[in-house]
């Protein structure tokens, strides 16, 4: 499971999901309890271990003692493979639980990708992409599928042309960037749950996410000055008439998600 915040139920607002801020605590207990309702779901679909890998800003956003499902808790801000880390082929599934629609799609609360401050659009393989389709190489790369995102309907639908099948728990509706229609906390987690199950229930059928390789990451970032270093790196290169849009190509998933990794790190001090 890689949990982000800005999906879950009741949060508009940065402040809300920023460690160290007045409303940051309590934020983070709804965060909590969607996680472990994607995890009581899953048991109740016959799932019985479960990694939980911390992806949102510090990624120290869960308490270790309070997961459901004695499920095993990554945490912590270095990790190569960022909100992937843990995976590997031995898992059956993965969840994306609390995630939120791209910087550029249609209206989705707290929208961004990986660094809003940086980027303004990613496009994998010509299709937009927010942070499920990029994470989706990683999953490919394992041969595991994504069974099941929780967010809004922005979110929900970004998912689906990279992962085919994936099971959505749509817990609050996007009025704007900074405002939503949300599900009562326990209706959301009700929500979940039973998506969780349904997810378990049909892994099965589930396949590995659908991405044509060798792929291509095009990436548009907020200004020239933030693409000609992202081209420092091996294998990016700058698309002919655009100042502002990168873009890189492999046949290996998981390498090219990597190299975009790379390119978010790179420029994240620039950019602030």
């Amino acid at each position: 499971m890689s949990s982000d915040m800005e999906g879950t139920a009741g949060v508009v607002d940065w402040g809300q999901c920023r460690p160290g801020q007045p409303e940051y605590t309590y934020y983070r207990t709804l965060l909590q309890e969607e996680v472990n309702a994607a995890i009581e779901g899953a048991q109740a679909g016959g799932a019985s271990r479960f990694l939980v890998n911390d992806s949102h800003s510090t990624m120290a956003n869960l308490r270790p003692d309070a997961l459901a499902g004695r499920a095993r808790y990554l945490s912590g801000r270095h990790k190569p493979l960022y909100m992937m880390q843990g995976l590997d082929s031995s898992f059956d599934g993965i969840f994306f639980v609390s995630y939120h629609g791209s910087m550029s799609g249609p209206r989705a609360t707290l929208s961004h990708t990986y660094n809003p401050l940086a980027i303004s659009e990613v496009r994998l393989n010509d299709v937009l992409a927010g942070e499920s389709g990029i994470n989706a190489l990683v999953a490919l790369a394992h041969g595991v599928p994504v069974v099941l995102i929780t967010g809004d309907e922005t979110t929900a639908a970004e998912a689906e042309p990279f992962c085919p099948g994936v099971v959505p728990a749509v817990v609050k509706s996007s009025v704007s960037r900074f405002s939503a229609d949300s599900l009562h906390p326990e209706d959301a987690r009700e929500v979940i749950r039973d998506a969780a199950r349904r997810a378990v229930e049909g892994l099965a059928a589930a396949r590995p996410p659908r991405i044509e390789l060798p792929a291509t990451l095009t990436v548009r970032m907020r200004n020239p000055d933030l693409a000609e270093m992202a081209t420092w790196i091996a294998g990016v290169e700058t698309v002919p008439g655009d100042a502002v849009t990168v873009r890189m190509t492999d046949s290996d998933p998981l390498r090219l998600y990597r190299t975009f990794i790379t390119v978010v790190l790179l420029t994240r001090g620039i950019a602030e």
